[in-house]
């Protein structure tokens, strides 16, 4: 079974509408930033609903997880990604396989905010 019981229903959402969440999570060293960013794989049934105007949700989505960690000084310019460096990746094949990848991170759920709600230059 899938327990979802630890997301915020909002953020579960949006998740199932297509949405990245993004957290922050400590750097490696002084003078640089990281975050762990959840994006949901597109779908051809996104693509198909998209062309009338509509975005489907699905509870059973592929997600992409990628941690990245930026010198702090750049990341509220244009060039945020000079030094940046992927520190880790994962796929999660469903919302169960997600919770397990981010346990595996030490991450919570409850971690995670919209992108507009954080300092991620993505």
């Amino acid at each position: 079974m899938n327990d979802t019981s630890n997301w915020p229903t909002d953020k579960l959402t949006a998740l199932r509408l297509g949405r990245r969440l993004v957290a922050e999570v400590p750097a490696t060293r002084t003078g640089r930033r990281a975050f762990v960013d959840i994006a949901p794989r597109q779908s051809p049934r996104d693509s198909e609903a998209h062309k009338h105007g509509w975005v489907p949700s699905a509870a059973d989505r592929d997600f992409r997880l990628e941690h990245w960690e930026y010198d702090s000084e750049r990341i509220e310019g244009f060039d945020y990604d000079i030094g940046a460096v992927l520190v880790a990746s994962a796929d999660a094949a469903g919302e169960s396989e997600l919770t397990t990848v981010l346990a595996d991170w030490q991450l919570s759920p409850r971690q995670f905010v919209y992108p507009w709600d954080s300092e991620d230059p993505k």
